[in-house]
C-alpha cells in the first residue's frame, strides 16, 4: 500500500493568511490543509478528507494527476473523518468528477445535505455515491472505522442527528500486511483506541496542538478553554503514550495548527517530538506499507 500526505496542517494551513504568530513567521516550509491519499496498486487512489487545498495538492502530486485519457483520473473515493469545512470544502473542487464515492459518518453526510449543502450542489453536476461509513474494502484494502467524538462543526451545531460525528480510519493491506491508521481529529485517547492502533505500520495522529495553551496565547485569546473546546488532544498528552512502545509502528503527527511551535523546524518543541521517536512529516511525504 502506498500513502501520500497531501497536506499536514490544520484548518487555514500554515502560515495562515491572517496570522503573524511566531510559527507562521518562522520561515519554515509551508503546510497545506490536512488530506492524504492511499492506493493498493499505485494506479487507483483514494483520498482521506478533501481539504480546500485539494486542487493544488492533486496538481503537486504526479500520481494523482489526470491522464492518460483526456478525462481519466486515478481518484476513486474519499473517506471523510468528519464534516468540518477544512475536510469537506474540497468536495466542491472535485465536482467535475463524473463517478465518485464518498464515505463518511452518517451525521457528517446529514450535515453535508441539510447544513452545508455540498451534496445538493454536486448533484447538479454528477451523480455521486454517498455512503455511511461501515467496514468495507477498496481494491482489496480492508477499511474499518473508530468513533472518536460527537463534536459537530460550527455550521451544524443545531443538528440533532446522532453521532458519531468524527471517526478515525484503519486501512489494512492483506497482501503486504501493512496497516495505516489515520486519526487527525482525536479528542481523547479512549482505552479501545489502543486495540485500534495495535500492530499498525503507520499511525497518523492528531498533532493540532502541542500543549494546552498555545492557541489562545498566540492569538491573544481571552478564553483559555477555547483550545480544549476545539476537540484535539495535545501532543504533550499523546507523546508519552507512544514513546518506547514495543513493536515496529511508526508514529507521526499531522493536522498541525499554525500556532503549534512544532511547525518551526528550529524550535525545541520540534526537536523534542523527533527526539522521542515520533515523526513530523512534511506535505508530500510518501510511505510504502
Amino acid at each position: 500500500m502506498k500513502v501520500i500526505l497531501l497536506g499536514t496542517a490544520a484548518g487555514g494551513g500554515c502560515p495562515q493568511w491572517n496570522c503573524a504568530c511566531a510559527p507562521c513567521t518562522s520561515g519554515s516550509p509551508p503546510r497545506t490543509q490536512d488530506s492524504a491519499a492511499f492506493s493498493a496498486d499505485g494506479r487507483a487512489w483514494h483520498l482521506l478528507n478533501a481539504s480546500p487545498d485539494i486542487r493544488a495538492q492533486i496538481l503537486a502530486t504526479p500520481a494523482l494527476r489526470a491522464g492518460p485519457g483526456p478525462r481519466e483520473t486515478p481518484l476513486r473515493t474519499v473517506l471523510l473523518t468528519d464534516a468540518e469545512l477544512d475536510h469537506t470544502l474540497g468536495l466542491l473542487m472535485l465536482r467535475e468528477a463524473a463517478d465518485f464515492t464518498v464515505h463518511a459518518p452518517a451525521a457528517a453526510l446529514h450535515a453535508l445535505t441539510d447544513h452545508f449543502p455540498a451534496r445538493t450542489i454536486i448533484s447538479e453536476y454528477h451523480h455521486w455515491n454517498w455512503l455511511p461509513t461501515t467496514e468495507t474494502t477498496l481494491d482489496g484494502l480492508v477499511i474499518t472505522s473508530f468513533p472518536i467524538s460527537d463534536k459537530q462543526p460550527k455550521y451544524a451545531r443545531s443538528s440533532a442527528h446522532a453521532g458519531p460525528w468524527v471517526v478515525a480510519y484503519r486501512i489494512h493491506d492483506p497482501t503486504t500486511g501493512g496497516t495505516l491508521v489515520y486519526a487527525p481529529c482525536l479528542r481523547t485517547w479512549p482505552p479501545a483506541f489502543d486495540a485500534f492502533v495495535e500492530g499498525a505500520s503507520l499511525v497518523l495522529l492528531d498533532g493540532t496542538f502541542h500543549g494546552g495553551t498555545e492557541f489562545t496565547t498566540a492569538t491573544d485569546g481571552a478564553n483559555p478553554a477555547a483550545q480544549q473546546a476545539m476537540g484535539h488532544v495535545p501532543i504533550t498528552t499523546t507523546l508519552p503514550m507512544i514513546t518506547n512502545r514495543a513493536g515496529a509502528t511508526r508514529w507521526a503527527y499531522t493536522h498541525l495548527n499554525n500556532t503549534n511551535p512544532v511547525v518551526d523546524l528550529a524550535s525545541p518543541e520540534h526537536a523534542a517530538v523527533v527526539g522521542a521517536g515520533a515523526e513530523l512529516p512534511p506535505d508530500g511525504a510518501e510511505f510504502i506499507l
